[in-house]
């Protein structure tokens, strides 16, 4: 008894496996999907968030809310060389201090990019993994002493690490920064790593951002977030709580340490959901 029981077991493993590595779209899949997914989406999450610090006191100064919008534009449809597809995205993110008198903006950045990106597929032709190629420009569009801005190249690729965890690993090669802010690098680093986990799909999501500068202190930060969507249907919207600490969350003031817990309200993406299986069985 106990062996046909384990049979049955192996067998059941083994459909789960064989089910599993069905759902991951096909190379022709992900061609028709290019097809027919809209040329204009969300880049990344638009949200809208305010807070407080948590390593100073709390007043109209240091309290502050934070948005941004960001959105995706795809240019070709049709491949281009290497498999590569063609787009450009816009973001910006605003630093407003709500609770001050007149509401002033403490800051602005912008960060306009165009480049390709492509399907990665493993032996059976199946979808595991998506990278770009970016030429990135990032600045406050500011003049004067209050001038910081930044240019660079970046990869990203990003893959599945099982049904709920999905990793984004990017790096960068900086440049036309040294008039403005020459020790920037020491602070944003060549690099980040994301790391988000569908706690409960389409419902409770946790995701952690970790950056490190290339000084040899404790220079760069760690990002973290909880999504949570209190809708009964699978939506694309989420209350979410975030804290952030390190340098560089703006550009105005990158070499100071900034502890911020923030709540607020949050559009979600879905760039990379062309990687995501069927979900059904989760």
């Amino acid at each position: 008894m106990k062996i046909k029981i384990s049979i049955w077991i192996l067998l059941g493993l083994q459909l789960s496996i064989l089910d599993l590595n069905a759902q991951a779209l096909t190379r022709e899949e992900v061609r028709d999907t290019m097809q027919v997914i809209s040329r204009f989406s969300i880049h990344n999450d638009n949200y809208f968030v305010t807070g407080v610090p948590t390593n100073k006191s709390i007043n109209s100064s240091t309290a502050d809310a934070k948005y941004q919008i960001s959105f995706k534009q795809i240019i070709s449809r049709n491949t281009l060389p290497w498999d590569t597809y063609a787009f450009l995205t816009y973001s910006q993110k605003s630093f407003w201090d709500i609770y001050k008198d007149s509401y002033p903006f403490d800051e602005i950045n912008f960060n306009p990019t165009i480049g390709v990106e492509k399907a990665f597929y493993d032996s059976e032709d199946r979808i595991n993994g998506w990278g770009s190629l970016v030429f990135e420009h990032e600045s406050n569009g500011r003049d004067s002493i209050y001038s910081r801005s930044w240019n660079r190249l970046s990869a990203q690729y990003s893959r599945l690490l099982g049904l709920k965890t999905m990793l984004h690993v990017r790096g960068w090669i900086p440049f036309g920064y040294k008039s403005g802010n020459p020790d920037l690098i020491d602070y944003v680093g060549l690099g980040e790593i994301t790391l988000s986990h569908d706690i409960i799909p389409d419902k409770l999501i946790f995701e952690v951002k970790v950056r490190k500068g290339l000084s040899n202190d404790a220079k760069g930060m760690i990002r973290s977030r909880l999504h949570y969507s209190p809708f009964k249907y699978p939506s694309n919207q989420y209350f979410m709580i975030e804290w952030f600490a390190g340098h560089a969350e703006n550009l105005i003031d990158y070499e100071q340490y900034r502890s911020m817990i923030r709540v607020g309200y949050v559009i979600k993406s879905n760039e990379f959901g062309i990687l995501k299986r069927n979900r059904k069985n989760l």
